[in-house]
């Protein structure tokens, strides 16, 4: 993980650890941790819809929800990291039709998605991050 991060701020995004040569679109998100109140940076594929951006904590299709995931639920304020741009945004949990739209987004980027959905044995949890206007860095 501190290797993708490194790599991914290097690159702009262009390069990732899970795609040496053509990196799925890769973001730098960054949340408050829930217990510690500390940032806590991670790379996540993510999908754009208009401006915001799509993220889905698959957790590689493990029983549990990764733990960025329960910190965008405690605190929706984030930013996130495109290109060496760094944005603040707002999360949004998106569940049912809207959940359902964004879903076919989600698996253009990365089509296995669909296989760690089945196996996972809970519901991935998408987000929807919007930027918030006028606080980009």
């Amino acid at each position: 993980m501190p290797l993708d991060r490194r790599l991914i701020r290097l690159t702009r995004g262009r390069f990732s650890v899970v795609g040496w040569r053509t990196a799925p679109p890769t973001l730098l998100l960054t949340t408050r941790g829930r217990r510690s109140g500390l940032p806590r940076e991670r790379p996540v594929l993510y999908a754009r819809d208009g401006d915001a951006y799509l993220v889905i904590g698959s957790n590689w299709g493990q029983d549990h929800h990764p733990a960025w995931s329960a910190n965008l639920l405690d605190e929706p304020a984030a930013t996130v990291t495109v290109a060496g741009v760094t944005t603040a945004v707002r999360a949004t949990f998106l569940t049912g039709a809207e959940r359902d739209r964004v879903w076919p987004l989600l698996l253009r980027v990365w089509p296995a998605y669909r296989s760690y959905d089945e196996r996972a044995g809970r519901t991935l949890r998408i987000f929807q991050l919007l930027p918030i206007t006028g606080n980009s860095r």
